[in-house]
């Protein structure tokens, strides 16, 4: 009989509200489909401001960080005007890359759109290098964040 060996991963996560803009709905007036990517980024902005490990921090010490993968699942629309809320997950990672999930919810506090995504490490001084282990001053933030062994 095989046993299934269950991890436990560590979660960081913060919340932002979004409001639906005009322009980022069809002729139906719902959110067209590729907008909740956008959202994914307000959350991640808004993620990185509060947690300190912003964009322009990465930057700071060197580094970019581009989604090499993105997915979602769609389960109620947004329609224009709505007012939204993006829940950011950090699920950590022994690997050198950064995994977030998401929850989008409407109003009623309904979930309408969950999804993930994944960023790599390049370097931003030269050549746009893929680092392959963690960089250290994302461990600084892990270990800051509680999220690795001291």
């Amino acid at each position: 009989m095989k046993r299934k060996t269950q991890y436990k991963t560590k979660e960081l996560s913060h919340t932002t509200q979004i409001r639906v803009r005009f322009v980022e709905t069809d002729p139906l007036g719902i959110v067209w489909h590729g907008n909740y990517i956008q959202y994914f980024e307000d959350g991640r902005e808004a993620f990185g401001r509060h947690h300190g490990i912003s964009y322009l921090d990465q930057k700071k010490h060197g580094y970019a960080t581009p989604i090499v993968k993105s997915g979602t699942d769609h389960k109620l629309p947004l329609r224009y005007g709505d007012i939204a809320t993006v829940k950011t997950i950090y699920v950590d990672s022994p690997a050198a890359k950064i995994v977030f999930r998401y929850e989008i919810y409407d109003q009623q506090e309904r979930l309408v759109c969950t999804g993930e995504t994944v960023q790599v490490f390049v370097d931003n001084m030269g050549e746009g290098d893929l680092s392959l282990v963690i960089p250290q001053f994302f461990m600084d933030w892990k270990k800051k964040a509680g999220l690795a062994d001291d």
